[in-house]
């Protein structure tokens, strides 16, 4: 990997964004910490990047920064030849400026950005946390009904949040009749087989969520949904109310938050 070259490309891409809305700043593009929001990792993270002197990134971690950065496709496979990871197909679609500036200002909550067909595009720090499964290129829809993803999710639950993925799926069939392959692949799953037979329909724009966290335990959180104007992607907000059990979990995910994320899942809960 050469990392001088990976930190000047970083630099030189960070610099030719556009900057957020802020009438005190001197500097072109974005700051490094609003990249490294953006890109679902710490700011000392991304500044070792920038500064030659980081870990060698793995591909969800490149794939974060191209998200990030707004990379062309010929740039982001330029970005994963830099630090000599195989280069992935194309992505599901690009951040929307106003849900990139939403997400930008989110960055110590618990966020994520979706397609209407289950493609995750960005996630906050705290997101990655709250659900390690998350990484770019991740379909929800086939997380849930054909990976075991259903297993973080207390059992009362279960069939409750499989018939509102059903329905909300069916709402973007009617919308992209493109998305029939999908939903065909997602046939396979008995239960979701039976729930689409049963016709709901309905988008989802609020719900309140009980997850199973392998280190913090339940986690009971409030879920809005924003849409865009063409419904096609999504920011997804999760909130605790202060002074709950949950809140305090949030905040020991965010105080055991490391450079790495990942060795957050070597402590015990409540350890």
């Amino acid at each position: 990997m050469d990392r001088q070259e990976l930190a000047r490309f970083l630099r030189a891409r960070r610099e030719r964004m556009t900057p957020l809305a802020d009438g005190r700043r001197r500097t072109p593009g974005l700051r490094r910490e609003e990249v490294a929001s953006l890109a679902g990792m710490s700011t000392d993270y991304y500044t070792r990047l920038e500064q030659a002197r980081g870990p060698h990134p793995s591909a969800s971690v490149v794939a974060g920064l191209a998200r990030a950065l707004e990379l062309s496709t010929d740039e982001r496979d330029y970005l994963f030849r830099l630090v000599d990871v195989p280069v992935p197909a194309a992505g599901p679609g690009s951040l929307r400026p106003g849900l990139r500036l939403l997400l930008s200002r989110l960055q110590s909550d618990c966020a994520t950005v979706i397609t209407d067909t289950g493609d995750v595009l960005a996630w906050t720090p705290l997101a990655s946390l709250v659900f390690p499964e998350v990484e770019d290129g991740l379909n929800l829809f086939r997380l849930f009904f054909l990976s075991g993803l259903e297993s973080r999710i207390p059992a009362p639950d279960r069939l409750d949040v499989a018939r509102s993925h059903v329905a909300d799926l069916r709402a973007t069939l009617a919308r992209r009749p493109s998305v029939r392959p999908l939903v065909d692949s997602l046939l396979e799953s008995p239960l979701f087989a039976r729930l689409w037979a049963e016709q709901e329909v309905a988008v989802r724009r609020s719900a309140r969520k009980r997850i199973v966290h392998p280190v913090v335990g339940l986690l009971e959180l409030d879920c809005e949904v924003l849409l865009s104007p063409e419904q096609d992607q999504r920011l997804v907000l999760h909130t605790a109310p202060p002074g709950s059990v949950t809140a305090a979990r949030l905040d020991l995910l965010r105080e055991r938050a490391v450079d790495d994320p990942a060795q957050l899942w070597v402590l015990s809960p409540g350890g």
